[in-house]
């Protein structure tokens, strides 16, 4: 059962890899930022479970009507760095610097983007653990929270390769609300949100 978990997370989370990297490199320099990146991946994952285990109990707490619209959190995340990384741009490079050393990707916002990319794993989850026992889902979400903690570390690892560093270090400004915008537009889109 543990490879099954094991290959299940891999499969369903394998795209939150570049979202972490694109977190974690944003993060560099900042104070404290890997602990809020990994909390807030942390605090994202465990409401995935706690709605595809109450589902799968048959108490689902979002109907499945509003799961395409869980997409405008990425969205409204990527619209808001996208305004930013254009505000910095506009900015003298010594404001720039003083501002992105107070600055870094809050738990919160980690949290919301882990939440909203992962409807298409609840979808996959509930079903799964509908099946198995209780002993089952245990196991299952045990070696989940093991292996977001795995999914961090790579993430993390691939944001301080030298060349991977500096890539993200001089595009992630761009890259970040690119890919967010684009999770965001993919969940409205393939969940039929706002008639799309």
């Amino acid at each position: 059962m543990v490879g099954q978990a094991t290959g299940l997370f891999t499969v369903t989370n394998i795209d939150d890899i570049l979202i972490l990297a694109l977190f974690f490199a944003q993060g560099a320099g900042h104070h404290r930022s890997a602990i809020r990146i990994t909390v807030g991946q942390y605090l994202g994952f465990a409401a995935i479970l706690a709605v595809a285990v109450a589902a799968a109990f048959g108490a689902t707490f979002l109907p499945e009507s509003v799961i395409p619209y869980l997409g405008l959190l990425p969205l409204a995340l990527g619209l808001k760095a996208a305004w930013h990384a254009w505000k910095n741009h506009r900015n003298s490079e010594e404001e720039n610097e003083e501002q992105t050393r107070s600055s870094g990707p809050a738990a919160l916002e980690v949290a919301a983007v882990t939440f909203a990319n992962g409807g298409d794993n609840i979808g996959v989850y509930v079903p799964v653990f509908a099946t198995a026992a209780t002993g089952g889902m245990i196991v299952y979400a045990v070696v989940f929270l093991v292996l977001v903690g795995v999914w961090c570390a790579m993430g993390r690892y691939f944001a301080t390769r030298p060349v991977i560093a500096r890539t993200l270090s001089r595009w992630g400004h761009v890259l970040l609300p690119v890919v967010l915008i684009g999770i965001g537009l993919l969940i409205l889109t393939e969940g039929g949100a706002f008639g799309l």
